[in-house]
This record gives structure tokens, C-alpha cells and sequence, in this order.
């Protein structure tokens, strides 16, 4: 029997109020393993830090149909399915990738929630808040402050450690994209709709951070029981104690090793949900 070539290429996506830069580690991480590792920001992110934050306007009004149509092109033009791994709203992209079909398996760490996860967390909503507390905020980015990045991504970390990473990292979030997905539920045609009964995506794991403020565990657990009603391959790990920005935190590499290992070798994990 011919056996199957594993994927030597892996498209990183991150989420929001980060860009491409959150998965430097990951990135040189990879590519020491002889990788091809592509891992490009959202449509209108492609600049550093500084001036993201003093020039937002070309990403105020990008939802989520434009991000993942922008990866969809990444993907569709390399000449074999990669490995696709997001973060956060990055891992809502990679969700919906697959179920169209692309990616030689998924990694979801900490997933924003898709259509269908019908309760959120209160730590979830305070995280959101900033954008969702003023409709206006669905046409324009908004910027955490440092206190607020704090709570939503780095709370596991002292104040002084989530400031460095708060100042190399912190980008402008377009809103639209957090009323996409907060108003998922009442929308037919939602974005962040997937078909969780497709027996055709390619095997998918998502990943929980125990101390996540964000996207909380149960959120998590709730998508897995969600894409588990597909007969293709779906698999939940949660990391304890981990927060929002688990790719980047003391003890990222875990994370990493873990989740290409899975990438590489999909099978099922057997964790209670």
C-alpha cells in the first residue's frame, strides 16, 4: 500500500488584536524542523506594529469573510494541502477552511466561537467588551489598553512581563469582526457558519488554555462536541493554567510540539468534554 506523503507545508493564522509577529516563535520553531512555514497577516496588516497602530484604517472595516477568503487564496495556491494551525479568530478561519475542503489537518488553539456555541462566559464577554460596548465600533479598530490586553490575553502573567508583550504585539482589532461572530446566532447566513455534519474535512484538533479569559475552555469544549457530530476525525487537549496568548507564553514550545505531533499524526483523544 502506498503510504501518503505528510504535509511539509504549515500556514499559521492569527487572531484579533495580534498579527502575523505573535507566531515568530512558532515560526522559527517549525522551520528548524525543515518546514515551509507561511504565516501572513489579515488583508490591510501586512506592516509592523507601530504603524498598524497609527494608521488603522485600511482593516476598519474587515469582518471575517475577508480574512478567510484571504487565506482561502494563500492555500489554494500552494501545490499540496497544508497543515493549517490558527489562533484565537485564527482558529475560526481554520474551521471554516476545512470545511471547504482545504488543509491536510486543523489545529484550532483557543478558537473564537463559531455559529452554533450558544453561551459564552462571562470572562469571555468582558474580553469583547471593548469592541462590542459601541455599535459604532462594527465599522472602525479598536485598540486594547495595556490593562485591558492584560485581562483578555496575559492574566497568567505579571503586569510588567504582559506590558513587554503588550508593546511588541498589540495591534488595532476591526470590531466588525467581533459583532460577526457575537451575532452569529441570530443570523442565518452568518460568517462563522460552518456545516458540522461534513464527513469530508480533514482532521481537526482544538486546543483550551485552562486560565483563558477569552475563549474560555468551555467555549472550546463546546465547538469539539459541535464538529464531533462529523464523522471526520475531531480531537479536544487542554493545556491547564494556560491563558489567551498560550502561543506565546512561558511554555509555548509544549503547545507547539503538541500540536504539529497531532498535525503530522491525527488520531483521537480520549479527554473528558
Amino acid at each position: 500500500m502506498e503510504t501518503k506523503q505528510k504535509s511539509k507545508t504549515i500556514v499559521l493564522i492569527h487572531g484579533l488584536w495580534l498579527s502575523a509577529l505573535s507566531w515568530e516563535h512558532w515560526v522559527e520553531r517549525y522551520r528548524a524542523r525543515g518546514f515551509n512555514v507561511i504565516a501572513k497577516s489579515w488583508p490591510g496588516m501586512e506592516r509592523d506594529v507601530a504603524s498598524l497602530r497609527t494608521d488603522h484604517a485600511a482593516i476598519d472595516h474587515l469582518g471575517v469573510t475577508e480574512v478567510v477568503e484571504h487565506y482561502e487564496s494563500i492555500v489554494r495556491g500552494l501545490p499540496d494541502k497544508p497543515i493549517l494551525m490558527g489562533h484565537s479568530m485564527g482558529g475560526v478561519v481554520v474551521q471554516i477552511l476545512l470545511d471547504r475542503g482545504h488543509g491536510a489537518a486543523g489545529v484550532a488553539i483557543d478558537p473564537g466561537p463559531l455559529k452554533g456555541v450558544l453561551s459564552l462566559p462571562l470572562s469571555a464577554l468582558r474580553s469583547a467588551l471593548p469592541a462590542l460596548k459601541n455599535p459604532a465600533n462594527n465599522h472602525r479598530s479598536v485598540m486594547l489598553t495595556p490593562e485591558q490586553f492584560h485581562y483578555a490575553f496575559t492574566n497568567t502573567l505579571p503586569v510588567e512581563d504582559s506590558a513587554r508583550v503588550y508593546e511588541r504585539y498589540a495591534v488595532p482589532g476591526p470590531g466588525r469582526v467581533l459583532f460577526q461572530a457575537a451575532l452569529a446566532n441570530f443570523n442565518p447566513n452568518a460568517t462563522t457558519k460552518v456545516d458540522f455534519h461534513n464527513p469530508d474535512r480533514a482532521p481537526l484538533l482544538l486546543i483550551a488554555g485552562g486560565a483563558d479569559h477569552t475563549a474560555p475552555p468551555a467555549v472550546t469544549r463546546a465547538e469539539s462536541k459541535l464538529q464531533g457530530r462529523s464523522l471526520a476525525l475531531t480531537a479536544y487537549r487542554e493545556f491547564p493554567g494556560r491563558s489567551h496568548f498560550t502561543i506565546g507564553q512561558p511554555g509555548w514550545e509544549e503547545v507547539a510540539d503538541f500540536a504539529l505531533g497531532w498535525a503530522e499524526n491525527p488520531v483521537e483523544l480520549h479527554e473528558q468534554i
